[in-house]
């Protein structure tokens, strides 16, 4: 009986993880903040994405959709039933989007934001109301370095994600009544399956008409952040659990490849940020 009275003083936190698939920084992520002793519900839009979770006790998976609001709303009043709250939850979820936008189909960036900026949005309104009752909770959105200078190629990626850097800054006030932390993450070149993914859904694009001179340059871009720089994902799940655990945690943190220079790329003079792009990413 005194064992579970103590229990009941130190519940296990709740960690509510999107975009767990195997081979990327939410899959990382997920057994990082199990091997913290929380609770973690894992989640994709497939099971058979995370397949080598499915026997491991610390995890429940479930399946969810973000860009549909009834598969958010199932899955959090699934976590509540269960659990009784949730008490972190991670927007992690993101779809790459590598092309020019004078030519990327109108569909694709609909598709990129649905799922990186309306997907978090959908996730934080459905569980705001549960933290707020108990007030308190951390939600965590991972954001990008890419965001903090826009390059070519990728501009409809980075512009979701500079979306959802502003959305955190926003919610970081409006929630901070309600006893909730936001935690703006900002990955770095993390190795992870992302460019897979993305170079999937590259050769889905259509074949380039005004830009077909620099079809080499543009498909480099999608494999950018998985070269020699890059950041195991799991020191990089390590790392920012053990931040957003913090009883305080920081409300920006970044690490990984390329973060220091793109910090830097961020201050640069316009001319001078233009210039290095121009060299770098061959536009």
């Amino acid at each position: 009986m005194e064992k579970h009275d103590h229990e009941e003083e130190q519940p296990k936190p709740v960690v509510l993880i999107t975009g767990c698939s195997t081979g990327g920084i939410g899959h990382a992520l997920a057994r990082a903040f199990a091997a913290n002793r929380c609770r973690v519900v894992a989640t994709s839009r497939s099971r058979r994405s995370m397949a080598d979770l499915e026997h491991d006790h610390r995890l429940l998976l479930q399946e969810v959709d973000v860009q549909s609001d009834e598969s958010v709303q199932r899955v959090v009043d699934a976590v509540v039933d269960k659990y009784g709250r949730i008490d972190v939850l991670v927007n992690n979820a993101g779809v790459q989007c590598v092309g020019p936008l004078a030519e990327v189909p109108l569909s694709q960036i609909q598709n990129t934001f649905d799922t990186n900026v309306y997907g978090s949005i959908r996730m934080v309104q459905a569980v705001v109301p549960h933290m707020a009752a108990r007030k308190q909770g951390k939600i965590v959105n991972i954001g990008s370095v890419a965001a903090l200078a826009s390059g070519p190629w990728s501009g409809t990626y980075n512009a979701s994600k500079a979306a959802i850097h502003a959305l955190t800054d926003t919610l970081r006030l409006e929630l901070r009544h309600f006893g909730i932390d936001v935690v703006n993450v900002v990955p770095g070149a993390i190795t992870s399956n992302i460019a897979n993914s993305a170079l999937a859904n590259y050769n889905r694009m259509p074949e380039w008409k005004l830009f077909k001179p620099f079809e080499a340059a543009i498909r480099a871009r999608v494999s950018l952040s998985q070269g020699s720089k890059s950041t195991p994902s799991e020191e990089f799940a390590k790392i920012t659990v053990e931040a957003v655990l913090r009883k305080n945690p920081p409300a920006w943190f970044s690490y990984g490849g390329f973060s220091t220079f793109m910090a830097i790329m961020y201050h640069l003079p316009l001319f001078l940020r233009d210039f290095i792009f121009k060299k770098w990413l061959k536009c």
